[in-house]
């Protein structure tokens, strides 16, 4: 699964393959316009693989794409109901818009990283604090998203545990971001698991 494009002026494009031997993926994503040229950013490993862990999933973008102009505290809790009864999942949001920031939230191991062009290589600008948990059976009391500041240019590269990077300097920031995720499944997907990797930047001047 390929998929890439643009809104306002955020790119981003997202990349994914089920286990080998699977029919379908437990790992999901939604992007999803918030109005004024922002977007939401959800990554979701469903726990285990195929088609239950696709399920619960599932049942979390839609409440997600229902109501994606909720706080993202909001939107974890309503994940969590929305996934009780099933297998549960790792969920990590990430509200990316116009202005210099993004404001991010994970519980369970999907990453996330901000990746800038540094004087010498790539840096990773910050990294989300992952909360411990499953969404839709252990949710943790204290959900406390976090605020970080990027520059257009930067990458926002979200991926479960499916995806395994050593080292980020092997990213070409160049690249469009449909590039990137290709080249971060081909190369970096484990043969043990699903695999998921999203990734969005602000291009930069004002939405169109």
């Amino acid at each position: 699964m390929h998929e890439a494009g643009f809104i306002g002026r955020i790119e981003w494009a997202v990349a994914g393959r089920p286990l080998s031997g699977q029919q379908v993926s437990g790992d999901r994503c939604a992007i999803l316009d918030v109005g004024d040229g922002g977007v939401l950013f959800a990554v979701l490993d469903g726990l285990g693989h195929g088609t239950a862990a696709a399920d619960a999933a599932d049942r979390a973008t839609r409440v997600l794409a229902e109501n994606r102009a909720e706080p993202l505290d909001v939107l974890m809790v309503l994940c969590h109901r929305a996934m009780a009864g099933t297998r549960g999942a790792a969920v990590s949001l990430a509200q990316f818009g116009t202005a210099d920031s993004v404001h991010w939230l994970g519980v369970g191991n999907v990453e996330s990283q901000v990746l800038t062009a540094g004087p010498i290589g790539l840096d990773i600008r910050a990294t989300v604090l992952l909360t411990g948990g499953i969404v839709g059976y252990r949710l943790p009391q204290n959900l406390q998203p976090q605020t970080i500041s990027v520059r257009p240019g930067d990458l926002l590269l979200m991926s479960t545990d499916g995806i395994v990077i050593e080292s980020p300097s092997t990213i070409d920031l160049s690249k469009s971001t449909a590039e990137i995720t290709a080249d971060i499944l081909a190369k970096h997907a484990k043969d043990t698991d699903d695999a998921l990797v999203l990734a969005a930047r602000h291009r930069g001047g004002p939405a169109t």
